[in-house]
């Protein structure tokens, strides 16, 4: 099973049809029962809105401690737009939040000057070979809507591909078994489904084709 968390952030309707129409091989469904997380062969974290937001909603709903459990016992989980943001340390928006502190580092604001938020497609350059980027080319476009960027402290053991808009930050990372998108892979068209479905193979213990 893959469980996609429910915590009142995000389109989950269009993740959980995408993730369905790519993995044939189990159920997948929507919750925020803490127990169905803990019983999840893969977690999909999905969402958008205000980070402080996101972490208070995880943590009334008892599932900030199942999430890190998870994460920690080298279960597959993938983190969407706000879902991936929350692995970090904290954010910047709205003064101070802390995150999951997954991964070291800090949510910030893009730059003055530049439009945000970071709307539409844009083109992401792996850093490494990735088996969520299994068959798909590299400068493949993805779609994108955000204001605030990652900006790790450090990345050890991870593997990343960033994109460019103004500055250069970390589209998606990788350390073992969590990844995290700051695009939309459901939103994606082809290369987002391809991306769903690479991540259906791992959480099923599998390898993706290429």
């Amino acid at each position: 099973m893959i469980a996609i968390v429910d915590y009142g952030r995000g389109n989950l309707g269009s993740v959980q049809k995408a993730l369905a129409r790519v993995d044939a091989s189990g159920a997948v469904v929507v919750t925020d029962d803490r127990h169905v997380v803990e019983g999840a062969r893969a977690l999909v974290v999905p969402g958008d809105g205000a980070f402080a937001d996101a972490m208070q909603s995880l943590d009334r709903l008892g599932l900030v401690d199942p999430i890190r459990a998870h994460i920690e016992a080298g279960r597959p989980y993938l983190g969407i737009c706000l879902g991936y943001q929350v692995l970090f340390t904290e954010s910047e928006e709205f003064g101070h939040a802390k995150g999951l502190d997954v991964l070291p580092g800090v949510v910030r604001r893009f730059p003055a000057g530049l439009k945000v938020p970071h709307m539409g497609w844009n083109r992401l350059q792996a850093r490494a070979p990735l088996p969520l980027l299994a068959g798909i080319p590299d400068g493949a476009y993805f779609y994108f809507v955000h204001s605030y960027y990652p900006e790790p402290v450090a990345l050890e053991g991870c593997v990343t591909a960033t994109c460019d808009y103004g500055v250069s930050f970390p589209a998606l990372v990788a350390r073992g078994a969590c990844y995290g998108t700051q695009f939309h892979p459901e939103k994606s068209q082809g290369w987002g489904l391809r991306l769903l479905a690479n991540f259906a193979t791992l959480a099923g213990g599998g390898t993706p084709a290429c």
